[in-house]
């Protein structure tokens, strides 16, 4: 097993939106077994909590957007299941168990598919794209792996 900082993480709704969830602390597990299952633990304050409640409707199967190491790096998506919430003194401790759904090769083809939904075409997209390339904003993989 190999264990990494949980930098930052989102939950994906299920219209497809971005919800962001402040980490206090962060913990990722690749546990490099045969189904290619991660763990992954965030610290969160009540409000992030309430938000987190909000934003997954109450369900335990959650498509999430996260960090790993640095901030400039990459998010990576998950399908995961919610193990176990638990309270800790004024924090919230929330335990997810899930597999990557797409990675680094796949962000520039969402990051294109992104911005010609946003109408861009022509040297306006080409100079948005290598931009945004570089900056690496995060976008939602949900859409694409819904297809």
């Amino acid at each position: 097993m190999k264990s990494f900082k949980l930098v930052s993480l989102q939950v994906v709704t299920s219209e497809e939106e971005l919800v962001d969830i402040e980490l206090t602390e962060g913990l990722i597990i690749n546990k490099e077994d045969e189904q290619n299952r991660w763990l992954l633990e965030g610290f969160i304050n009540k409000e992030n909590y309430d938000l987190l409640l909000q934003a997954t409707q109450g369900k335990y199967h959650v498509r999430i957007q996260v960090v790993i190491t640095k901030k400039e790096n990459t998010p990576a998506t998950f399908d995961t299941e919610i193990l176990t919430i638990k309270q800790v003194d004024q924090y919230y401790s929330v335990l997810f168990e899930g597999c990557i759904v797409s990675n680094q090769a796949e962000y520039a083809g969402l990051l294109l598919e992104d911005l010609i939904t946003k109408g861009l075409d022509g040297d306006h997209l080409i100079g948005e794209f290598k931009e945004k390339l570089q900056l690496r904003p995060r976008i939602s993989a949900a859409k694409k792996n819904h297809m």
